[in-house]
């Protein structure tokens, strides 16, 4: 929002939400009944909804590779991070579209027996072109520098110039009346091509896709002009812009205001004497060096649209099913047949906290191909491959998140360290912050828990820290007690079996019956100690998140949620691989190996992490006892 908002700065629909689009479902309708039934199909009307389609595709495009390429880092811009503000404040990129197409459904209806427009006309285009390159790119410089008068710009421009940071869809982020001042300066190529009887279906969307094209190219935070195309015709830096340009005008603001062509500003004396040289150094810019690596993988059948290469908004927020994504499963289908056959590694994310570069890296396999046993060999393989780059460009440190560190699989990344016993990066598992997370997620003043799933490394460290505090740790079955009391040395009597009235605090991993959560007391607060929640089929109990903290605020580039986790929330495992780093542990935290619960949790106090609370009344916490 601009610092003092004028008039018509929210769009009309905007109290609609999500559900803007309704307002041309009648026209997307009679669009299509129109196009199936009309023996004289005019191709302007009936192409208006696929080619909504079309530019919402290209802006996603757009926005996926270059979150991929500034992820990277090669040929990156500007490394200030983004921020979920701005992630939030530019969500509404898709309404210059619904307007664009609402305008051009009614004035079909008004002009279109006036004008029967064909496929293409040579002589429209270069009409078009030259119509763009003159009075459209003239009006926009003077326009554009006159929304940077004090006035214009607190109450309208400064909306756009939030965005330091810039995403290709920060180009149509404005308020409604900057939008159609725009708007209206693009509609001088159509409408005059259109009353001097030159207009054809070529020009119209072929000068709307230009347009985005060109938006697009301009905010995408990554250089990839090639220096060639400039040597030789030398020409085209006037006629055509560069991100590295345009970049410039975000950060200071008083120079380079062209639209597409830099001309004006050569003829003003506005372009940035810095433009050359910094087209230079982008292009010349390596890829990033990395000290900590989390190795992650897809969840859902709907991850990848979720993720931050995928749909923003949904990116933003936890992972939710979503009914629209259904629609999108023909694509999810072809996604997964294509990964299985070449599918490798690819950088999801980059981040910087102190002085260390961090990055997360995706394997493109879902959680349902981790529990398929045909397929453990591809996807060691793939991990393998993932610990072997991330050792060749320097890492320190490789963290282990999700199913990367099966025990079914890898024995909890014990098998790499077997096979590479000179590896120097280090492999961790996160098993010893992730006990330490749940353990300073029970409640003060409790003296019993009840412990479900599969007794795993974590489940054995939260046990025995446990009985060292005489806190009772309690089981359904004797076979249970007896396999639990095998693996927790020194529990001085407090494993136990559950009573009939069963404590109040569960601790819940992989492998148990959920229905047994029918069986708790009302007010149950259930912490699990698993990768993936609980189903929640209690409203009278509470439920608190996977093992996971709070990040400081000097932890750059965060905008967007780690799975179901909250905003700016991280799962022990990722944060444990950036304590191993900053404390310079020199040790592998894989296979059964743990280590020093106290200790690890009070360096990722130290270091500004916070324990990630629940909204309820048993917001009170252990602490760092343990």
């Amino acid at each position: 929002m601009a610092s003092k908002p004028g008039i018509l700065t929210d769009w009309p629909w905007k109290s609609l939400g999500n559900f803007k689009f309704v307002i041309i479902a009648p026209w997307i309708a009679h669009g299509t009944y129109t196009s199936l039934t009309s023996n004289e199909r005019d191709p302007v009307y009936y192409l208006v909804f696929p080619f909504i389609l079309l530019r919402i595709l290209h802006n996603q495009i757009w926005i996926s590779v270059s979150r991929y390429k500034t992820a990277q880092g090669k040929n990156r811009i500007v490394d200030k991070g983004l921020e979920f503000e701005q992630v939030d404040r530019e969500s509404n990129w898709d309404d210059q579209i619904l307007f664009s197409a609402l305008v051009i459904y009614i004035g079909y209806n008004i002009l279109g027996d006036y004008y029967k427009f064909p496929w293409w006309k040579t002589d429209g285009l270069i009409v078009t072109a030259i119509l763009h390159a003159g009075p459209v790119e003239f009006i926009y410089y003077w326009l554009h520098r006159a929304l940077h008068h004090h006035y214009l710009y607190s109450r309208y421009h400064s909306h756009h110039h939030s965005s330091i940071v810039t995403e290709p869809i920060t180009s149509v982020t404005h308020p409604f009346i900057e939008f159609l001042a725009y708007f209206t300066l693009f509609s001088i190529p159509i409408l005059t091509t259109f009353f001097m009887w030159k207009s054809s279906v070529a020009a119209i969307y072929g000068y709307i896709f230009y347009i985005d094209f060109m938006n697009n190219m301009g905010h995408c935070n990554f250089e990839f002009f090639p220096k060639k195309l400039f040597s030789f015709f030398p020409q085209l830096k006037y006629l055509s812009y560069t991100p590295s340009f345009h970049s410039l005008h975000h950060t200071k603001f008083r120079s380079n205001y062209t639209l597409f062509m830099p001309l004006y500003d050569y003829i003003y004396g506005t372009v940035d004497t810095s433009s050359d040289d910094s087209y230079e150094t982008c292009l010349k810019r390596p890829k990033e060096v990395v000290d900590v690596v989390h190795l992650t993988h897809f969840t859902t059948i709907d991850s990848i649209y979720q993720l931050r290469l995928g749909f923003s908004s949904l990116a933003s927020n936890p992972q939710a099913s979503k009914w629209y994504l259904r629609f999108m499963r023909p694509f999810t289908m072809c996604y997964m047949l294509i990964a299985r056959i070449i599918g490798r590694v690819f950088v999801l994310e980059s981040n910087t906290f102190n002085d260390l570069k961090l990055q997360s890296w995706v394997i493109p396999r879902f959680t349902t191909q981790y529990f398929k046993k045909r397929l453990s060999t591809t996807l060691n393989n793939l991990i393998e491959e993932a610990i072997m780059e991330a050792e060749l460009s320097g890492a320190k440190v490789i963290s282990l998140g999700l199913l990367n560190q099966r025990q079914e699989l890898n024995s909890c990344g014990e098998l790499y360290i077997r096979r590479f016993p000179q590896l120097k990066i280090k492999v961790v598992d996160g098993s010893s912050l992730a006990a330490a997370t749940v353990l300073n997620s029970i409640p003060k003043g409790t003296n019993q828990v009840l412990l479900r799933g599969k007794f795993n490394k974590i489940a054995v460290a939260i046990a025995t820290a446990l009985c060292g505090r005489n806190v009772q740790v309690a089981v359904f079955y004797k076979d249970e007690l007896k396999e639990l009391q095998g693996k927790v040395t020194k529990a001085k009597g407090s494993l136990v079996l559950s009573s009939i009235n069963a404590p109040k605090t569960w601790l819940v991993g992989d492998g148990w019956d959920e229905d047994e959560q029918m069986n708790a007391p009302e007010g149950t607060l259930f912490v699990p100690f698993s990768h993936f929640p609980p189903k929640k089929t209690r409203k009278d109990c509470f439920y608190h998140y996977t093992p996971a903290m709070i990040t400081p605020t000097t932890f750059m580039n965060l905008h967007s949620c780690e799975n179901w986790l909250p905003r700016r929330a991280m799962s022990a495992w990722r944060v444990a691989g950036i304590i191993h780093a900053l404390e310079r542990w020199n040790v592998h935290e894989c296979g059964s190996t743990i280590l020093s619960i106290k200790q690890v949790w009070e360096a990722s106090i130290r270091h500004g992490f916070q324990p990630l609370k629940i909204q309820s009344d048993k917001a009170s916490f252990m602490g760092s006892d343990y």
